[in-house]
């Protein structure tokens, strides 16, 4: 008898992780038998941790932080998004080869293409922060055509390492409100202040076209501050919550062999789990 795939996420630590919540509910509404597993494991054991996988009976899984660097350097083969990105956040296997994906900058657009349509037509965007995060942005950005793209960094010399990856424009955040008056896409990866809104980005926010959308890829609040400002200008906008759900597609559907849809029922319990937990 065919044993029931089983799939995971793994960072450090990995407590706050909402994807067993997600694979959860898609295992349990299309009727598969298979699990999804949060496995916690510090940096210095997963290398050994991969090299388990296998014989333990997993299919693949997700990988956060700070594990995707390593599992990039880790895959035997690697998907374009992921060599384009530098970083591995999905896991499976090809001919029981290692293979590494990056499902991130899929997860930003297919977000953008439900919830802020027309945002492929925007000629100038502006990403706030140059993480790992910003890669996948920048790359989903630049598959989907946008001419000029600026990004923009407390710290302007990673700005700049990460522009020239790109072929991007580079700044300090003090230039937002200077270009935000042509700026058609804002998107926002940096954490949330708790302290709400910084004097820079609100007068950003202010000098924005009316016709400007924005975006945060942080879904915790879901609401952020840039994207609160933005609203009470009568700007389109969409939260981040979007992208988690959609970056998980491609992997459920290498793992378990169907492809799940992202519906409303399943954002209102990732929802209601983030207000239980707030």
């Amino acid at each position: 008898m065919r044993e029931a795939p089983r799939a995971f996420v793994t960072g450090w630590p990995i407590s706050h992780s909402r994807s067993p919540l997600i694979h959860g509910t898609w295992l349990r509404d299309l009727g598969i038998l298979g699990s999804y597993e949060r496995i916690a494991v510090p940096p210095e054991d997963f290398s050994g941790f991969l090299d388990r996988l296998q014989g333990e009976g997993f299919a693949g899984g997700n990988v956060t932080i700070p594990h995707k660097e390593a599992a990039f350097a880790a895959a035997a083969r690697l998907d374009g998004a992921a060599e384009a990105i530098g970083a591995v956040n999905t896991l499976w296997f090809e001919d029981g080869r290692l293979t590494g994906g990056n499902t991130d900058a899929y997860g930003f657009s297919a977000n953008l293409d439900e919830r802020l349509g027309g945002w492929r037509e925007a000629q100038t965007a502006v990403v706030l922060g140059a993480g790992g995060a910003a890669r996948a942005v920048v790359h989903a950005l630049r598959e989907a055509g946008i001419g000029r793209i600026t990004i923009l960094n407390r710290t302007r010399a990673r700005a700049e390492r990460l522009a020239e990856v790109f072929a991007a424009e580079a700044g300090g955040e003090d230039d937002f409100s200077t270009l935000a008056g042509s700026c058609d896409l804002v998107v926002n990866t940096r954490p949330a202040d708790p302290k709400g809104l910084g004097a820079g980005d609100a007068r950003a926010i202010e000098v924005l076209p009316d016709g400007a959308l924005v975006t945060d890829i942080v879904y915790v609040p879901l609401e952020t501050p840039i994207l609160q400002a933005a609203s009470a200008r009568g700007l389109r906008t969409a939260d981040g919550l979007g992208m988690l759900l959609h970056q998980a597609v491609p992997g459920f559907e290498r793992w378990f062999g169907r492809r799940p849809a992202v519906e409303e029922a399943l954002r209102a319990a990732v929802i209601a789990d983030i207000e239980a937990h707030a």
